[in-house]
């Protein structure tokens, strides 16, 4: 892609030991990968300690960086597990932890400031007030948030070192704001266990989106070119999404941004939708893609029906083992698999009934996969042999010295000769050297096995030289703040109209962030919040700012806000977006009210309450905030209605609800309301869709996760 290599990182995932291997060899710069535990992939194959030590000596050796991924929301019972393993994986070499917890960040970095930190995209950073909170809590980047915009980039990377995703699979939530899986099944995304929801066929009631299609399910990310204009925006390192994905991906998409293969390559590996460029650059036309979910491939052809036989005319060359996926109008019609060449094409083997004039795409190129992942990283090692009649064996690598155990005696019969010293040092015993040896010798003699054991013990010296751990050691024992359970009898709710509520805090949720809010607060008499969205960009803060001078405080659901109410010097109430979910990230918090997290159990979040808690205990489930329009931007003809439903493929409803910022935005809401009875924690209740609407959302919820 053009880039400066030394001053930017190709950032490679690695779900696997496969994986790992195919990024180093491809030429990534770092890997990241998660643990057995912690992971928001708990899906991949992940590493236990003795796995992730050993690719973590194999990539240091390599010069590659090793980024720990424990990005998980915490909850209070596995607290110390976690904090020993943040110091377990530190003290083993890890380059840097990556984090989603900003809280509990500031309480590992307070007490251990060599520590590097990464925060995690699930915190949602995508402006330079989030920037800011993550800077003076000793975080050393952020993960930006996928929605970010690159005006947002450039002023972010002037603060805190970023990270940019620029290939793979995109949510459609906004990170960290996910709980869809969660209430529809008990598996939290922040929690790593996600069922793709989002990835399942919606109806919605709009005219031209009644069909049922992948309404939410949005085509893989591919930057190309436009990485160059993340570099001059100022972003580090570059990252490629995919630790689900199979190696052949990973070293296809490194080599694709390396600039070693080309995009026809990588699409062959994996390509969701024909790829969207990202919402840095505004949404495009490709950014859903609503015909197809998974894997397209390449376009190889069409079909033409000959014989009874399937036909695809193409100058491509296939051959056995190799898959092709079949679209007709835009929608997979099948499967199929390489059946023989034939003039002008091949024969497509399948049990679907195809027609002439079906479009092919190939997704499993066989021999390209072994082509990927035939190529192997070497280190250049220059060496200078010497052995010498009375001296030990020695050899030179790098200005390191190695030395064998007896010193040498001139040969009686027949000497050692240079050449079979070269020819010694030519076998790297499974170490990724590519030797370079000049030798000395005065014609001593030495058996072939002790001149093979002082080689590999050079080698083993030398591996060991290169991959050895440099972090400065930190102590296991975390001090864990005990907390003592307190009642909070006060009630909060969420409306887009406070007048006539009764409770003794009031958050009003505007639906344009241009009306007249005075109206919707002017006979309310109880504390007045401002609900602050999760993702604004500065100039959108700028612009909610003003209105928020006229509230007591402001509530919301992303990191930013602490930052933004400082700003204003008023008071702050954190919301359930915050995932508050353990005592140390409660206390570290410190704003005035804080909702915990709605991924908590009842029993779970009584044990972190005090005077300042609530827990969302009546009314509307936010499950997922979409930063982007879902009716494609077709705004010509657009309704502009502020509630829609979400159909699932069960006949489950979903409303979907538009509010405006500069721009309209959308929430989908869980297709029933929650209720608890008994609850000694403060009660937030959210009546955001109102009471119109709340016979259209009766069904089956879940109240907490695991």
């Amino acid at each position: 892609m053009g880039l400066d290599s030394t001053m930017s990182e190709i950032l490679a995932p690695a779900g696997s030991e496969n994986s790992a291997l195919a990024a180093i060899n491809a030429g990534a710069d770092a890997i990241y990968l998660g643990l057995d535990r912690f992971s928001a992939r708990s899906s991949a194959e992940n590493f236990n300690m003795e796995e992730f030590v050993k690719i973590l000596s194999y990539a240091h050796a390599m010069g590659v960086k090793v980024y720990a991924a424990l990005n998980t929301v915490v909850k209070n019972s596995e607290l110390k597990s976690f904090l020993d393993t943040c110091a377990e994986v530190w003290n083993a070499g890890a380059d840097a932890l990556i984090i989603q917890d900003v809280f509990l960040g500031k309480f590992i970095k307070a007490r251990f400031p060599q520590i590097k930190l990464h925060l995690s995209t699930q915190a949602g950073t995508c402006n330079t007030y989030g920037a800011r909170i993550a800077k003076e809590y000793g975080f050393d980047r952020v993960i930006l948030a996928r929605e970010t915009h690159l005006k947002e980039i450039y002023e972010i990377s002037k603060i805190i070192e970023t990270e940019a995703f620029i290939q793979g699979a995109l949510c459609t939530c906004f990170s960290g704001q996910c709980y869809m899986s969660s209430f529809a099944g008990g598996n939290s995304g922040n929690r790593g266990r996600c069922k793709q929801p989002c990835r399942k066929i919606y109806s919605i009631d709009r005219k031209g989106f009644e069909e049922p299609a992948y309404r939410l399910s949005l085509s893989d990310l591919c930057v190309g070119e436009n990485i160059k204009e993340l570099a001059e925006a100022g972003v580090t390192s570059f990252k490629i999404e995919g630790r689900m994905r199979r190696p052949e991906y990973v070293a296809a998409a490194v080599g694709y941004y390396k600039d070693k293969v080309s995009l026809s390559s990588l699409k062959r590996t994996y390509n969701r939708g024909n790829y969207t460029k990202g919402l840095a650059f505004g949404q495009d036309k490709s950014f859903i893609s609503s015909a197809v979910q998974g894997h397209i491939g390449e376009f190889a052809g069409t079909i033409k029906v000959e014989n009874s036989k399937y036909i695809c005319h193409s100058v491509m060359k296939f051959c056995n083992g190799d898959g092709f996926k079949i679209l007709r109008g835009g929608k997979e019609v099948g499967g199929g698999a390489f059946g023989g060449t034939v003039k002008g094409g091949f024969i497509v083997s399948t049990r679907a009934r195809l027609k002439n004039g079906d479009k092919v795409f190939v997704t499993t190129d066989t021999s390209l996969n072994e082509k990927l992942l035939s190529d192997k990283r070497t280190i250049t090692v220059k060496i200078k042999a010497n052995f010498i009649a009375g001296k030990p064996a020695e050899a030179e690598i790098g200005g390191h010295k190695f030395y064998g155990v007896q010193p040498l005696d001139y040969a009686k019969s027949r000497p050692l000769t240079k050449e079979e010293i070269i020819r010694c040092f030519e076998k790297v015993d499974g170490y990724p050297f590519s030797p370079d040896c000049e030798a000395e010798t005065d014609g001593v003699f030495i058996t072939a096995s002790a001149m093979n054991a002082f080689r590999r013990k050079v080698y083993a010296e030398y591996f060991e030289l290169i991959s050895e751990n440099k972090n400065v050691r930190i102590e296991t024992d975390f001090e864990i703040p005990e907390t003592v359970p307190a009642e909070n009898k006060k009630t909060a709710v969420i409306s887009t109209d406070l007048n006539g509520i009764q409770a003794d805090i009031g958050i009003l949720k505007l639906k344009d962030f241009s009306s007249d809010f005075r109206v919707f607060k002017k006979n309310f008499n109880g504390e007045k919040y401002l609900f602050v969205p999760p993702f604004l960009t500065d100039a959108e803060i700028e612009s909610i700012s003003e209105a928020a001078i006229e509230f007591d405080g402001i509530y919301c659901d992303s990191y930013f806000g602490l930052k933004l109410a400082e700003k204003l010097s008023k008071n702050f109430f954190a919301g359930t977006g915050f995932n508050i979910t353990n005592s140390v990230s409660f206390g570290e918090c410190g704003a005035k009210y804080i909702c915990v997290s709605k991924e908590l159990t009842l029993s779970e979040a009584e044990r972190i309450s005090a005077p300042n808690a609530f827990y969302l205990t009546e009314g509307n489930i936010k499950v997922m905030d979409l930063i982007y329009c879902p009716f494609e931007k077709k705004c010509t003809g657009c309704d502009g209605r502020e509630i829609y439903e979400l159909t699932d493929g069960d006949g489950r409803k979903f409303p979907l609800r538009r509010y405006k910022t500069s721009e309209c935005r959308f929430e989908v809401y869980n297709c029933a309301d929650i209720t608890v009875n008994s609850c000694k924690i403060g009660k937030l209740k959210d009546v955001t869709l109102g009471k119109e609407n709340k016979e259209k959302t009766r069904g089956h919820s879940v109240s907490g996760v695991n």
